[in-house]
C-alpha cells in the first residue's frame, strides 16, 4: 500500500526544472554569419548561450584563444560563463570574418540584472524562456 501510495504522488508531482542559477543568463545567436547582439553587456559570473541558427557550422572562439566551442552545427548550442571582467572579442574559426564582443563588468553590487537586448532572459518572466 505505502509503495502504492508513493508511486501516485510521483505520477501527480511536477517535474523539477533547472533552477534559474544553472540556466544561461544571455542568449548570441548565430544567424546569416553574424552574432547578435553584439556588444554583449554582461556582468561577472553570467553565463551566455551561443546558438547556431545558421545552416552552416560555426565556432565561437575568442581571439586570445581563452575560449573556444568548437564547430557547431545548426541548432547547435554551446555555454561559456565569464568569471573574469573585460573585453572578450571573439570570432569564427571557420568564417574569420565573423566578429563579436562580450563586455564583463565586474561590478556586481548585487542590484537586478537589466535587460541588455534581445538575447536577454529573465528568471522571473516566463515570457522570455523561450529564448532558451
Amino acid at each position: 500500500m505505502y509503495a502504492l501510495l508513493v508511486a501516485a504522488i510521483l505520477a501527480i508531482a511536477p517535474a523539477a526544472s533547472p533552477s534559474p542559477a544553472a540556466m544561461p543568463g544571455f542568449v548570441v545567436h548565430i544567424k546569416d554569419f553574424k552574432y547578435a547582439p553584439t556588444p554583449l553587456k554582461i556582468h561577472v559570473g553570467d553565463t551566455v548561450r551561443f546558438i547556431n541558427d545558421d545552416d552552416e557550422p560555426h565556432t565561437v572562439t575568442a581571439t586570445d584563444k581563452s575560449f573556444d566551442s568548437e564547430a557547431l552545427d545548426t541548432s547547435g548550442a554551446w555555454t561559456h560563463t565569464f568569471t573574469k571582467p573585460g573585453t572578450y572579442s571573439y570570432f569564427c574559426e571557420l568564417h574569420p570574418y565573423m566578429k563579436a564582443t562580450v563586455i564583463v563588468t565586474g561590478d556586481d553590487a548585487g542590484g537586478p540584472r537589466r535587460s541588455v537586448g534581445a538575447g536577454a532572459w529573465s528568471a522571473t518572466h516566463p515570457a522570455t524562456w523561450g529564448a532558451l
